[in-house]
């Protein structure tokens, strides 16, 4: 009875989390009257209709969608370059000041995006770097590098000292200790640290609207224009849209969720 009420609840969490994604790439290929028809039409012509008014109506888009690609790869560099070795700082260093900085950015990460945009604002304004690719990748590592660097900590916590300290004594300097021993070692934090930060920079539309205004627009602003048409929104093409700009990340997370299920689980269990 146990067993069949978690495995009933757990059927239950996937329709739920699968349902409104099964709906929009379903819809994406129906027709506009088919869209909202009641009851709704399972069994239909799929077409291509949508994504080819896509593509005419608003040839922004894929443009766009390159930009969320540029900055999402330059922020995932920046923040796993950097969380990786915050990360060790804070597995193999203690002292005041890494308890102040680490509770620092626990607050700052809880801050929500739009308190951040203010004060920063004029100041990219005053280093002229408002609508470029590179204000949204300093924007996305800032905001994102608490959560990996807590990550990288966790895994590398499970590190051996020994393995280090034999290295060390092999002749083999800090840096040297870090990508030779350390490094292979962490891989799989590396990995699930990165796809948080893909998934959120890829999403991200707060920072993109408020310091992008045409070169480095991403996917999710013309997303939203679509729904602020004087002709209404059109589903269908709206629909196409969230389909190609969910497609990339979703089979990018789905061919690697057990690194998100270890980057969930980092430090759970300490051996």
């Amino acid at each position: 009875m146990g067993r069949a009420l978690r495995l009933s609840a757990a059927a239950a969490a996937v329709v739920w989390s699968i349902f409104p994604i099964a709906m929009v790439v379903l819809s994406s290929f129906k027709p506009q009257r088919d869209i909202f028809a009641i009851p709704p039409q399972l069994v239909f012509a799929p077409t291509l209709e949508n994504y080819v008014r896509l593509l005419a109506e608003w040839p922004a888009f894929l443009p766009n969608l390159l930009n969320s690609l540029i900055v999402t790869i330059g922020a995932t560099l920046v923040t796993v370059l950097f969380s990786t070795l915050a990360g060790y700082v804070y597995a193999r260093y203690r002292g005041r000041l890494l308890a102040l900085s680490a509770f620092f950015m626990v607050v700052v990460r809880m801050l929500p995006p739009i308190v951040v945009t203010l004060p920063l604002f004029p100041l990219f304004s005053w280093l002229r770097i408002n609508d470029t690719h590179l204000v949204l990748v300093i924007l996305y590592a800032a905001f994102f590098v608490s959560l990996s660097t807590w990550i990288m900590r966790a895994f590398i916590d499970q590190v051996p000292r020994e393995l280090e300290e034999a290295a060390l004594v092999d002749g083999a300097g800090l840096f040297q200790v870090l990508r030779m021993v350390v490094l292979p070692l962490v891989t799989n934090g590396v990995i699930a640290a990165a796809l948080f930060v893909i998934v959120y920079a890829w999403n991200e539309f707060i920072f993109a609207l408020v310091f992008t205004t045409r070169v480095a627009r991403t996917a999710p602003l013309v997303m939203s224009e679509m729904m602020s048409t004087t002709d209404g929104v059109d589903w269908g093409v709206l629909f196409a849209a969230a389909t190609v700009q969910l497609a990339p990340v979703l089979a990018f997370i789905l061919s690697a969720q057990r690194y998100v299920i270890a980057g969930l689980t980092a430090g759970a269990v300490k051996g």
